[in-house]
């Protein structure tokens, strides 16, 4: 029995993929100035997020502005770039972490505010950073199907709650080393967004085709990074490990079928200067092929990959083969194929 789940699809294409920049500035060098005193009480050194992170920056929305608005710019932008009346569009999908309510779904919230049709098929999907690829996947199946012209998928996610109040629990006089550690991946992440607009390739010939793609489950892994609005604590070291050896897994079986080895671009979720150096060694990928956007932007979660993607479109030619790769906690993987 196989290891992977394999996919293929066949008439389904991109048509837009858009990112909204979060516009407040958070500098690695500003949180540890607010955590000064506990590194001193600790005997942790500054520096450690830019220096082996390799982030400098990431970003917050500005006060009165949240990752909903975020998501519905995003997906605004994403329809007005593939020129798609948002009356054709048949599922609206949304891949945040970020949440507001357990119900009603986020989903309905940014339906609404596009004025997108009562046909239209909206909920949250929810797969920590794999959301957003496991959205393309649904999406593309669908449209092979025939079940709906049109497909816009979208992300927003916001850092600012969650670092302050990991900031603020950090600071308290009895916080210990293993709280940092612990806690020391929820200050690599940040705020942006990101939208994707799918067709039909057969009507849009424009378009980038979603070819297909493998996913693979490590689910022995699921409690080395758990968190929830508040907080969020991570094995980071246990989820490294784990999470290479799951891609390194799926990427062997893949290429068995597929030929990955030597693609145009990868395009990377984005974690961490360690993570993008270690998973390209496992797999073989040359470095020089992946754009980053972690050095400025952090980890946006499941907005990172198509955020990514977005700012690296002026760099692609058409015919690149352009691969999607992910690893999300919980563990999951998953690789998909554009023809750009």
């Amino acid at each position: 029995m196989n290891g992977n789940s394999a996919y293929r699809h066949s008439n389904a294409s991109v048509l837009s993929i858009v990112a909204a920049v979060a516009p407040v500035v958070v500098t690695s060098a500003e949180i540890d100035a607010r955590l000064s005193a506990t590194y001193e009480r600790l005997g942790q050194r500054p520096g450690v997020l830019e220096g082996l992170a390799g982030i400098r920056e990431r970003r917050w929305w500005a006060e009165g502005t949240t990752f909903i608005d975020g998501a519905v710019d995003a997906g605004s932008e994403a329809l007005k770039q593939s020129g798609v009346d948002p009356g054709r569009i048949g599922l609206l999908v949304n891949s945040s972490v970020s949440r507001n309510y357990l119900e009603p779904s986020t989903a309905v919230a940014i339906h609404h505010r596009l004025g997108l049709p009562t046909s239209a098929v909206n909920f949250d999907l929810a797969n920590a950073c794999l959301g957003f690829v496991n959205g393309i996947h649904l999406a593309s199946t669908m449209i092979d199907a025939g079940h709906i012209d049109y497909a816009l998928i979208v992300d927003g996610e916001d850092a600012r709650a969650t670092q302050e109040a990991t900031i603020d629990r950090l600071n308290a006089a009895d916080s210990t080393t293993e709280d940092f550690l612990n806690e020391f991946a929820t200050l690599t992440v940040g705020s942006g967004a990101a939208a994707m607009v799918l067709g039909p390739t057969d009507r849009h010939p424009e378009g980038h085709r979603v070819v297909g793609g493998v996913a693979r489950a490590g689910t022995e892994h699921h409690e080395l990074c758990v968190g929830d609005l508040d907080r969020m604590v991570t094995d980071t070291r246990g989820l490294l490990d784990a999470g290479l050896q799951l891609a390194e897994d799926a990427w062997k079986e893949a290429l068995v079928d597929h030929h990955w080895e030597d693609a145009d671009c990868y395009v990377l979720h984005q974690v961490s200067s360690v993570h993008t150096k270690a998973l390209c060694e496992r797999l073989g990928i040359d470095q020089s092929k992946v754009p980053l956007t972690f050095p400025m932007f952090g980890n946006i979660g499941p907005a990172a990959l198509p955020f990514t993607l977005a700012l690296a479109v002026d760099t692609l030619q058409p015919g690149d083969q352009v691969m999607c790769l992910g690893i999300g906690s919980g563990l999951n993987t998953a690789f998909l194929e554009l023809a750009w």
